[in-house]
């Protein structure tokens, strides 16, 4: 089965249809989002976050990134896999930086995905000459955590709005094929949106961007506790998974786990 390419992603703007992508993180998870036909899976540094447990992705590293893509690549076998390069694994020379983005394509993923606007052109023109796709971030910015004050909505005056949008003529320039828009008001992502002829893809940026993206365990409800206001919950999986696994302790405890039916005879035994 061959995967969704980027000629192809392109085409979804071209033809008006939107595109939905999740981050994912183990081969489980890629297996189902695979068969619910999911076209875009990302390998977020988010998971330094929702599966390390730190308070922001600083400290992701290109081989976890790389590890968990490798993961996602066994189970999953027709979305587009694209991984997040971490932080400070493309500040440095532009070479480490191709270096550092092949690294994680030789994983499995097939582009990857770089946080900045015009700053980091030229490493873009560079992996992108090296025959790496890439798709750029611009908006809140995660990695630019402690510069931003925190996780804001970005973009909210003048001076933001065009910072905003002659970030994303850049990324276009040096030849990205898509676009996240994070945490930006949704008229400011429209507009990104209607001026590039490249996906955009949304996250916290209303309703005109070419697509969305959620974190899966946020769409999942696994963390009770951190409800953003740009996310949609589908499912109550925190409660159901603490129910599910309160029960099983209860059977252990009490003894009817495993019962008969989940035990073992031996056939051959006479008695």
């Amino acid at each position: 089965m061959s995967r969704i390419t980027i000629p192809e992603i392109m085409a979804f703007k071209n033809d008006g249809q939107k595109i939905a992508m999740l981050t994912c993180y183990d081969a489980t998870f890629a297996q189902l989002l695979d068969q619910a036909e999911v076209p875009m899976l990302l390998v977020g540094d988010s998971l330094g976050m929702v599966y390390k447990g730190e308070e922001n992705t600083l400290s992701v590293t290109v081989d976890e990134v790389a590890y968990h893509t490798k993961a996602v690549a066994r189970g999953s076998q027709k979305a587009h896999i694209v991984a997040d390069m971490p932080f400070m694994s493309y500040h440095g020379s532009e070479k480490d930086a191709v270096i550092n983005a092949g690294k994680l394509l030789q994983a499995g993923a097939q582009s990857v995905k770089l946080e900045g606007g015009k700053a980091i052109v030229p490493m873009i023109k560079k992996m992108v000459d090296a025959g790496i796709p890439v798709m750029g971030h611009i908006g809140l910015m995660p990695q630019k955590v402690h510069m931003m004050g925190g996780f804001k909505v970005q973009g909210k005056d003048k001076a933001g709005q065009e910072q905003i949008l002659e970030d994303a003529q850049a990324l276009v320039s040096a030849g990205v094929f898509g676009m996240v828009l994070e945490g930006i008001p949704s008229d400011v992502a429209q507009e990104v949106t209607q001026s590039v002829p490249v996906p955009t893809i949304g996250i916290g940026a209303g309703s005109a961007c070419d697509g969305q993206v959620l974190v899966i365990y946020d769409l999942l409800g696994f963390n009770q506790n951190f409800r953003p206001k740009f996310v949609k919950t589908y499912f109550e999986g925190g409660n159901a998974i603490q129910e599910a696994c309160q029960n099983y302790v209860n059977d252990v405890v009490s003894g009817t786990f495993p019962s008969e039916k989940y035990s073992f005879k031996n056939s051959n035994r006479k008695s």
